[in-house]
C-alpha cells in the first residue's frame, strides 16, 4: 500500500475492490461513507500493527474482504498509537449482524498469531501473502 494515513488507506483499498469488480463503481461513495462513519465512532486500528476497518452496506450483497500490507506503516489512530502495517477491510450486507461478528472474530483471531504476522511481514510478494492467508 502507498497510503500513509487511514483515510487514504480506506480509499486505496476500496478503489482496488472497484477495479477488481467486488464493488460497483456507483457504490464506491456509499461504501467509503459507511467506513468513515465506523472509523469516526472508534478507530479500527486494534494494535500490533493491525487495522480491521469494516462496515455493513445496503449495496453489498455478499461478504467482501481485502488485505493490504504497508511496509512504511499507516497512521491509523490505533489503540496502541503505533503505525498499522496490515489492513484487513471487510464489508457485509446490511442487517447481517451474525456474519459481521463472525467475520470480525475470524480475522482478529487469525492476526492475533504473532508467527502469522511475522510471516506476512516478510512475505516477498502478493502470491506468498495469499498462500499464508489461504493456509489459515
Amino acid at each position: 500500500m502507498v497510503a500513509t494515513e487511514r483515510w487514504q488507506a480506506l480509499e486505496e483499498i476500496v478503489s482496488f475492490l472497484v477495479k477488481q469488480g467486488s464493488i460497483k463503481e456507483a457504490d464506491q461513495g456509499s461504501v467509503l461513507a459507511a467506513l468513515h462513519q465506523r472509523e469516526e465512532t472508534m478507530s479500527t486500528g486494534i494494535g500490533f500493527g493491525i487495522a480491521i476497518p469494516h462496515a455493513s452496506c445496503d449495496s453489498i450483497k455478499k461478504v467482501v474482504v481485502a488485505f493490504g500490507r504497508s511496509e512504511q506503516g499507516i497512521e491509523f489512530e490505533s489503540l496502541d498509537e503505533k503505525p498499522v502495517h496490515f489492513v484487513v477491510l471487510f464489508l457485509v450486507p446490511q442487517d447481517q449482524y451474525q456474519t459481521h461478528l463472525k467475520t470480525l472474530s475470524a480475522i482478529a483471531k487469525f492476526l492475533n498469531n504473532r508467527v502469522t504476522r511475522e510471516e506476512l511481514t516478510v512475505a516477498p510478494d502478493a502470491k506468498a501473502i495469499i498462500k499464508i492467508l489461504n493456509r489459515e
